[in-house]
């Protein structure tokens, strides 16, 4: 496969040959009459000149033109092509020099269809074999041969310029192509790269969410399960306190889950501030809460991702600190930021010796991706305390009194 083939696509060549079929009707009919206005040689001569130049037009057209509209060149028939080509137009441009206007139409075929070096040579061919063979048969004079002659070595210069730009123009196309191609994959490949990191996030995001709302919801539902177990023939007063507030924790759970399929804000925020839900969720975890600096409404990612750090971290010091243990949450407003921390006067732990487990890969990527910061610090006997510190957001501190 030639450059040429590599370069072009197939249809803008199909698009292009009709030009070129164009230019060359137009350069053999010109030559045909030029043959035929000649002064010289005699009318015997330039009608048999013409005669030659006639079966070029049937073999461009039943053999040359498919070659060049082939989706692949093989050069092996182009050169086939070419020699025919090249062997009928000779004999006509030996006999009569204004045959030689023909170059015009076969030398951009060489280097269309050959590789560099043998188009170079046919090149030569069709330009310095015409006057060669015309001298050696009409034997002119000293000056017209020096003018043929430079006319020939002129045009094979300019043949040569032009042949090689056009064969430096196709390879930039080859390579322009070859790099739109590699683009438009990486492309492809980037948009499925972007669909997998989309849905993998997605994933993530619905596995923080549950875990941080159903999974919480349904863990104290188990332990209020076996608290009831445990109170139900010694103190069924608080069997009953301990069932009504598995139902209201089950009916917390039923609005989570709603809110988690419908896209939207959390239960505990839906038409209320962050305060107002951070009281409720106290309430329940049976925490105490205490706010301070000027309260601001919040855009819905900090307030999110505030309810959920709460939301985890009360769940963790259930588990780990004990029902008795105080647990105490501190929501505070100041200029630049919005900082929530959750304490718990359990046991503790060295913070050095725990991996972190989900639930806290899960609150410091949440808090993460809103340009925030979590911390844990605690203490062997000396209790557990968890703070979040999220930004606010530049028109939120500009709306500020």
């Amino acid at each position: 496969m030639t450059r040429w083939s590599a370069a072009r696509g197939v249809d803008v060549w199909d698009r292009a040959i009709g030009l070129w079929d164009a230019y060359f009707a137009v350069a053999w009919a010109a030559t045909l009459a030029f043959v035929l206005a000649a002064a010289h040689p005699g009318w015997t001569v330039r009608a048999v000149a013409a005669a030659l130049l006639v079966p070029l037009v049937p073999w461009y057209a039943a053999v040359g033109r498919p070659l060049l509209l082939a989706e692949e060149m093989v050069e092996r028939r182009m050169l086939r092509y070419l020699s025919g080509a090249i062997a009928l137009f000779l004999p006509s441009a030996v006999l009569v020099g204004e045959t030689r206007l023909m170059a015009f139409a076969l030398v951009p075929q060489c280097f269309m269809a050959l590789r560099m070096r043998a188009a170079l040579a046919a090149v030569t061919v069709i330009n310095l074999v015409p006057v060669a063979g015309w001298a050696l048969v009409w034997r002119p004079e000293a000056t017209d041969l020096f003018a043929n002659a430079l006319f020939a070595v002129v045009t094979l210069v300019f043949s040569v310029a032009v042949g090689s730009w056009i064969i430096r123009i196709i390879e930039q196309s080859g390579e322009r192509a070859e790099l739109i191609a590699e683009l438009d994959t990486s492309r492809h490949e980037i948009s499925r790269l972007s669909a997998a990191h989309g849905a993998l996030a997605e994933r993530e995001r619905m596995a923080r969410e549950i875990h941080d709302t159903l999974a919480q919801g349904f863990t104290s539902l188990l332990m209020l399960v076996q608290a009831v177990e445990a109170e139900l023939e010694d103190d069924l007063p608080q069997a009953r306190r301990h069932l009504a507030l598995m139902d209201e924790t089950a009916r917390q759970n039923l609005a989570e889950a709603r809110a988690l399929v419908a896209g939207g804000t959390p239960a505990d925020l839906d038409g209320a501030s962050l305060p107002d839900a951070l009281g409720r969720l106290a309430a329940r975890h049976g925490a105490t809460l205490e706010v301070t600096g000027p309260v601001r409404a919040l855009p819905a990612a900090p307030e999110v991702v505030t309810l959920r750090s709460c939301q985890e971290a009360l769940a963790n010091a259930r588990k780990h600190a004990g029902s008795s243990a105080m647990v105490g949450i501190r929501l505070s407003y100041a200029d630049d930021t919005v900082t929530v921390s959750v304490r718990d006067g359990g046991c503790g732990f060295d913070p050095g010796t725990v991996s972190g487990g989900y639930g806290l890969a899960g609150l410091r990527a949440r808090v993460a991706e809103v340009g925030g910061t979590a911390s844990v610090c605690s203490t062997p006997g000396d209790g557990t305390t968890v703070t979040v510190r999220l930004p606010v957001p530049a028109t939120v501190r500009s709306e500020t009194p």
